[in-house]
């Protein structure tokens, strides 16, 4: 790929911490460590920098993504646009905090499945700041003729590698002084 991706969150596929989920509602479930930002007022581009996307933002909360790839590997960017960036679903949970409360670049985080830590990582590795990869999101839907609106959750992307979930699963994230989040497979 030559470009990061995107798609639609759908209310229907929002779950918050302590859920239990459904596994047979996936294919290939995996979960990727993120963090989402709640927007609190809309943004368009064209040039949007993080700094606009920090000002723009109302919340921020941990998540984690639930990909489910519907295509086959290796997958172009067509596939991805297809499957709708492989949205599955996303989790909520842990501390809300404002998006200038702290240095969101050092959120770190460890995933752990059934009690064994599988995947940790930083927030910056996310092209050096969460906010970029929003920034980049939103100068990609100017071109089309589109932007983010208040109120609207959006993933800035995974710090971790994905990790694979079966049912019968239970995942906890660790975002340290940001909170956790605990979900099960079911």
């Amino acid at each position: 790929m030559t470009e990061p991706d995107y798609g639609v969150i759908l209310d229907d596929a929002l779950f918050n911490d302590g859920a239990q989920i459904k596994a047979e509602l996936f294919i290939k479930p995996r979960l990727e460590v993120e963090l989402a930002f709640v927007m609190g007022e809309d943004l368009e581009g064209p040039g949007t920098r993080i700094y606009d996307v920090m000002r723009a933002t109302e919340l921020v909360v941990p998540a984690l993504e639930i990909i489910d790839y519907r295509t086959e590997v290796p997958r172009a960017i067509t596939d991805t646009i297809a499957d709708n960036a492989a949205f599955g679903a996303i989790v909520v949970g842990g501390r809300i905090i404002r998006p200038m409360d702290i240095d969101i670049r050092w959120v770190g985080a460890t995933l752990s499945k059934n009690g064994i830590i599988e995947e940790s990582g930083v927030s910056a590795a996310i092209m050096g700041h969460p906010a970029a990869g929003i920034a980049w999101l939103v100068n990609k839907l100017h071109a089309i003729g589109g932007g983010l609106k208040k109120g609207q959750i959006v993933l800035a992307g995974s710090f971790t590698r994905p990790v694979d979930i079966v049912k019968g699963d239970v995942i906890q994230a660790d975002y340290g002084p940001v909170g956790s989040i605990g979900v099960s497979f079911v």
